[in-house]
């Protein structure tokens, strides 16, 4: 583990248990060119992330990509995330191109920029099937919101990638089962990997959410600087306070029209209100 100016490096336990293996078997050009391929792949995220001027927390690198932890204190919008988790695979696209250009200028050692070639497009490939916390799965997440309501994005994001890594898991016994072979050791540790990865992300929804509640002023501020008008949501007095915040888009500031059983608007609340009531509640039996 490695601090550089209050942002950490370090090797997912995976990677490490990988080096010992190609170490062993003798295959360790080929992970140390996978790094790299991985380094500049994370360096593209992080490059990204402070072009916006995003604060990096920690980089953790694994074997088929890594996990840039950032703190955007509500400033990020979807489509700066997309950008964000293009830019890695973006990085990956352009080590192939030039690869290529050195292959066919005959320049460099065949084989291994074959290596590279394939090393670059496996990770970009793999990087982006949309699942978390995969940049596949953060880019559909992010283009959801756009859409959907916040609550429910975070949700079903999550329901899709504990399924997705499930699957995963079964892909890699699949030969055991069939009797055609071994188990695919790379494929199901990955998959063990996301299913954990993906398990925590969902228990830990509430919270998520609750930060997103959080940081909901600075989209009143951009909704005003920008003369956006304010999306309408109609509740009833009795709807719960949760209910009502569940509705709210992320890329969206909302009104909240309270109406009673005869149809007649008796209310008009900006979010703020409503989330400052939720917050001066209890909500422990919801999360």
């Amino acid at each position: 583990m490695i601090n550089v100016r209050g942002m950490t490096l370090s090797l997912h336990p995976f990677f490490v248990i990988l080096m010992l293996f190609s170490v062993v078997t003798g295959h360790f050009l080929e992970l140390i060119t996978l790094f790299v391929i991985v380094f500049i792949h994370e360096l593209g995220h992080a490059g990204a992330a402070l072009m916006y001027g995003v604060r990096i927390r920690s980089i953790q690198f694994l074997p088929f990509g890594g996990v840039v932890e950032i703190e955007d204190q509500g400033r990020l919008t979807a489509w700066k995330e997309i950008v964000i988790a293009a830019a890695g695979p973006l990085q990956n696209g352009m080590m192939i191109l030039f690869a290529l250009l050195l292959r066919l200028a005959g320049w460099g050692d065949g084989a291994f920029l074959s290596y590279v070639i394939y090393g670059n497009a496996m990770i970009a490939l793999f990087n982006l099937l949309p699942i978390l916390p995969l940049d596949g799965g953060k880019i559909l997440q992010s283009a959801a919101s756009l859409f959907f309501p916040y609550h429910r994005t975070l949700l079903w994001s999550s329901r899709i990638s504990v399924g997705a890594s499930v699957i995963v898991i079964i892909c890699a016994l699949a030969p055991l089962f069939q009797g055609k072979g071994s188990v695919q050791l790379n494929l199901l540790l990955i998959g063990i990997f996301l299913l954990y990865s993906n398990w925590v992300d969902y228990r830990n929804l509430p919270y998520r959410f609750t930060r997103f509640l959080m940081h909901r002023e600075s989209m009143y501020t951009r909704s005003r600087a920008d003369g956006e008008l304010a999306q309408p949501i109609v509740a009833d007095p009795a709807k719960h306070l949760d209910s009502i915040l569940r509705l709210l888009k992320r890329e969206k500031y909302h009104l909240i029209y309270v109406m009673n059983e005869r149809g007649k608007i008796i209310a008009v609340l900006p979010e703020q209100r409503i989330i400052s009531a939720y917050f001066a509640t209890d909500r422990t039996s919801w999360i």
